[in-house]
């Protein structure tokens, strides 16, 4: 709203793809901000929020309420789900490797002597004459260029 007031030319920079879209947007950041507002009227802010929760955790004699307090905490650090670093960086290869092996390791813990497995082959097509021609000459144009 700094740079323009246009709706068209918010549209368009916002990459919103309605002008009602723009409307219901800007109606929303009022709402928000009219809401934050009355929240500070209230004595309500984030230092509020989060005291009052950690006040919950250590002085509350329900040790539910302490686990719950916490785990708030937590989610807000997107902490609350734990997950291996490896397993996350594992491509679609490793984990279809992984997939493949846990299904031999169960197919050998139930005594099945034979697994499945289908063989192909993989057929690389014929390249175009013309790619071969540019592809000689660029690795002609190559070599020439450290040769000199």
């Amino acid at each position: 709203m700094q740079h323009t007031t246009d709706v068209h030319e918010m549209k368009r920079l916002t990459g919103i793809k309605t002008v009602a879209e723009v409307y219901r947007t800007l109606d929303k950041i009022a709402i928000r901000k009219e809401y934050h507002k009355a929240l500070a009227l209230q004595g309500i802010d984030l230092h509020t929020i989060i005291g009052g929760i950690k006040e919950l955790c250590v002085n509350s004699n329900s040790d539910q309420v302490k686990l719950s307090g916490w785990k708030v905490f937590l989610r807000s650090l997107g902490l609350d789900e734990y997950k291996e670093a490896s397993e996350a960086s594992k491509g679609w290869e490793e984990k279809i490797k992984d997939i493949v092996q846990n299904e031999i390791d169960d197919n050998k813990n139930n005594n099945v002597k034979q697994i499945k497995t289908a063989d192909y082959e993989v057929i690389v097509p014929k390249a175009p004459e013309e790619e071969i021609e540019k592809e000689k000459e660029e690795k002609k144009i190559g070599t020439n260029l450290y040769d000199e």
